[in-house]
């Protein structure tokens, strides 16, 4: 009885969603779209600043980070996709320093006890490394296999430290370790990976995002976790509500809108909130990129995190917010890169 109820309330939800997205989409009449080659421009700016900074991060740390290395390289494959000319040797690189990092690791994944940033560092590093194509290897199957266990006694996974907004939400580690569950889980860990989906599912169904990062991966998780039509329509008006009269996305209430919380913002509510890039939402958030990007080619975030290592120099811009910059450029540009095609090309590689 109560799976016929849901079925029929999801079946009469359905028409409400197919208005929520259309209410998203609406008519971009009010919003001046950039111009294509204004949006190019701004991505042609960007990548080279992305490439630079990733190499010189990996020369003078051995350690994988999302903000040098998963986000650069998720940029870059998304950027030949869209025609872009991108280094690959670097790409190759990155992919190098990503697998030696997690090789380094081997024993400790093997174990249960992972390495430094656990779920966020092990779901981001398969991430990227998934978008390269990269093989299944008993190196990924031993990442995998320590994302099933970790935290295993709740239904999500939990950062293992508070450096806003890339490191302190359940839900951007819940969507990390998802993510790179989906990419390289095996054969035989599906079952394992099927019940902690659906733990997750129920939980991110249940729980109430605060942050816009809370907004943008509970969004992007639910997708991952097999969450109805409707809690995923409705996980995407939250988020579209979030949107400030300027066009872009604040981290916190009481914040000024950023890079990082715009681009992050405007990836998930395209990827998995089904917006397209002509809509007014959209067209207003890129009119805000490609307006306060930087004359260098990045975009200034002030960091808002505690440091807990010692600040070294990336070549990337900022000073002490280069590291969350670099994160802002990356997802400002991934943004870009949807919108920097035609409707009919796949956007999403």
């Amino acid at each position: 009885m109560k799976s016929e109820l849901l079925f029929r309330f999801t079946h009469l939800l359905w028409p409400l969603r197919q208005l929520v997205l259309l209410l998203l989409a609406a008519s971009s009449a009010t919003a001046q779209s950039p111009a294509l080659s204004e949006v190019r421009l701004s991505i042609e700016k960007s990548l080279p600043l992305l490439t630079s900074s990733a190499v010189q991060s990996a020369e003078r740390r051995s350690c994988f980070t999302c903000h040098h290395q998963a986000l650069p390289m998720l940029t870059l494959v998304e950027a030949r996709h869209q025609g872009f000319s991108i280094e690959e040797a670097v790409l190759q690189d990155q992919v190098h320093h990503t697998t030696a990092h997690l090789q380094r690791g081997l024993e400790n994944y093997l174990t249960g006890s992972g390495q430094g940033g656990r779920a966020d560092t092990a779901g981001s590093a398969l991430w990227a490394l998934e978008k390269t194509g990269y093989h299944r290897d008993p190196l990924t199957e031993a990442v995998a296999s320590f994302l099933i266990r970790w935290n295993d006694d709740t239904p999500y996974w939990a950062p293992q430290s508070d450096r806003p907004p890339t490191e302190g939400s359940r839900f951007t580690s819940t969507f990390l370790a998802l993510r790179g569950l989906a990419g390289y889980g095996t054969e035989n860990q599906q079952e394992a990976i099927h019940k902690r989906r659906a733990a997750a599912r129920d939980w991110l169904v249940e729980t109430p995002p605060v942050t816009t990062e809370d907004s943008v991966f509970r969004l992007q998780a639910l997708v991952l976790a097999g969450a109805s039509d409707h809690h995923r329509a409705d996980a995407a008006q939250h988020l579209s509500r979030l949107q400030r009269d300027d066009g872009g996305w604040a981290q916190l209430p009481g914040a000024d809108s950023d890079a990082y919380a715009t681009g992050s913002a405007l990836v998930a509510l395209h990827d998995a909130g089904e917006i397209p890039t002509h809509s007014a939402v959209y067209i207003r958030g890129l009119q805000f990129l490609i307006q306060s990007q930087q004359a260098d080619g990045s975009w200034h975030v002030v960091s808002r995190s505690v440091p807990i290592q010692d600040l070294y120099d990336s070549g990337f811009p900022h000073g002490k917010d280069q590291f969350i910059s670099a994160a802002a450029t990356a997802w400002a540009t991934r943004a870009l890169l949807r919108a920097s095609a035609p409707p009919h090309r796949n956007t999403n590689p």
